[in-house]
């Protein structure tokens, strides 16, 4: 077992682990940068310690602060949440290297499924569906141009190393390939320092339908059911729910199957997320894996009763993993939404401040991840989601209705939040029939429909 943790993160997530070290005994050490000397997390962890100035790069992607905290305060695990240094193999491995366990999978494993291209093969190895596309990254123009009369328009480009809807674009025929492309690159060397690009078949409104997995050091991987993540604006998850109104016992098991072989043939321990596109005759193709928590895991939890945190620790601790797929049911339904610091009515623009004052909505089913408290203030220098919003119940219309409600209570003065958006996106009839994609937002304007 672990004897004490450093939390490499911040707001909701940074709390959501030090609970989870709590329910196991095990001591905490929060890390913070100057914006963050009044944050949640470290007020509530057993020791906290600065590492640097409000810019994301001088101290929660500070490697050698990390590191150091970790030495000054006698941590021998990091848990890296998710963002910022989740998904970087070199800090994995230089945790390892320093005697300090990373809480995630291993290096190897991070740097096959970082890099897009890579992991697409990988996958195609162990009979996992894949998009049509290139095969690895795209080094012309010249070469796009012949990869893309191969694969037949529209098709995306995509950066080898992104994540959360960064360096993608659409191209929908030859005379937009370049400018794109050109873009694409761009976009990717400037989030990930790095500007490789590769083509894929574009599927039009499909479903994005993601599979949780843990898997152990011991060789026993199951899957946790499916989140449907497809209520995205700028390819940016905005509301999520389980299960899937598409999904079929079948289908379920056969998605399962496939993330299993997926984390078998990397070697994967610990928790991830194998995220799939689903078209509307269900066939289903893999997107990418995320080596880490995911942000939606609350609602996996909820239906399933598995504390997908504490599993992190109790892996990387060394535990075999005590549930087999037999174990693993789906009770109800779970939806989340995000609550993010923005001004819907002003094209979701940030909106830091001082929270004044604020009110949680509780009962039966509901659940509140969150770093605010009243007085706390929202920091402009990092993602603007400030709570995750989330309900269980029996069935998906009850869920509905509890959502409903929750988020008629939830009041947040003093920045603007997106709550009155999601009051709206609950009661739109394309999300109540469960007839939403991908693109469901990009072509519907819910304040406008809304307003009229």
């Amino acid at each position: 077992m672990l004897k004490k943790v450093l939390i490499a993160n911040r707001g909701e997530i940074a709390v959501r682990i030090i609970r989870a070290c709590r329910e196991l005994g095990i001591a905490t050490v929060a890390v913070y940068s100057t914006a963050d000397k009044n944050a949640l997390h470290a007020k509530i962890a057993d020791e906290a310690v600065c590492i640097g100035p409000p810019q994301s790069k001088d101290s929660y992607l500070n490697m050698r602060e990390i590191i150091s905290a970790c030495e000054i305060t006698g941590a021998d695990a990091i848990h890296p949440g998710f963002g910022f240094l989740s998904e970087n193999a070199h800090f994995a491995r230089t945790c390892e290297k320093c005697g300090i366990t990373f809480i995630g999978p291993r290096p190897e494993s991070i740097e096959m499924l970082g890099d897009k291209a890579q992991a697409k093969e990988t996958m195609k190895q162990a009979g996992v569906p894949v998009i049509l596309g290139s095969d690895g990254a795209v080094s012309s123009i010249d070469e796009a141009r012949k990869l893309a009369l191969d694969i037949g328009y529209p098709v995306l480009v995509k950066a080898s190393a992104g994540g959360g809807g960064r360096g993608i674009r659409i191209v929908k025929d030859e005379s937009e390939l370049e400018p794109q492309m050109t873009a694409a690159k761009q976009e990717a060397l400037a989030c990930f320092g790095n500007d490789e690009v590769y083509l894929e078949k574009f599927i039009e409104n499909p479903k994005h339908i993601e599979i949780q997995i843990l898997a152990d050091n011991f060789g026993n991987i199951i899957y946790l059911g499916e989140r449907d993540c497809s209520m995205q604006r700028r390819n940016q998850k905005v509301l999520e729910e389980t299960p899937s109104p598409i999904m079929t016992e079948d289908l379920r098991r056969k998605m399962g199957e496939s993330a299993v072989a997926a984390a078998k043939v990397c070697g994967y321990r610990n928790a991830g997320t194998i995220e799939f596109l689903v078209d509307r005759q269900h066939n289903y193709y893999f997107m990418e894996m995320n080596t880490r928590i995911q942000v939606e895991h609350p609602i996996t939890e909820a239906v399933t009763g598995v504390d997908l945190v504490k599993w992190q620790l109790l892996i990387a601790g060394g535990e075999p993993l005590g549930i087999c797929q037999e174990d693993v049911h789906l009770t109800g339904h779970s939806i989340e939404c995000r609550i993010n610091a923005e001004n819907p009515e002003m094209g979701f623009l940030p909106s830091p401040g001082v929270i004044n004052s604020l009110y949680i909505p509780g009962g039966p089913g509901i659940r509140i991840d969150s770093a605010c408290y009243q007085g706390c203030e929202i920091s402009p220098y990092y993602d603007s989601m400030i709570a995750k919003l989330i309900v269980h119940a029996s069935d998906r219309e009850t869920a509905i209705a509890k959502m409903r409600w929750a988020l008629s209570e939830f009041i947040v003065d003093g920045v603007s939040t997106n709550i009155d958006f999601h009051l709206r996106l609950i009661r739109c009839k394309e999300f109540l029939n469960g007839d939403y994609d991908n693109g469901f937002l990009g072509r519907t304007d819910i304040l406008k429909n809304n307003r009229d």
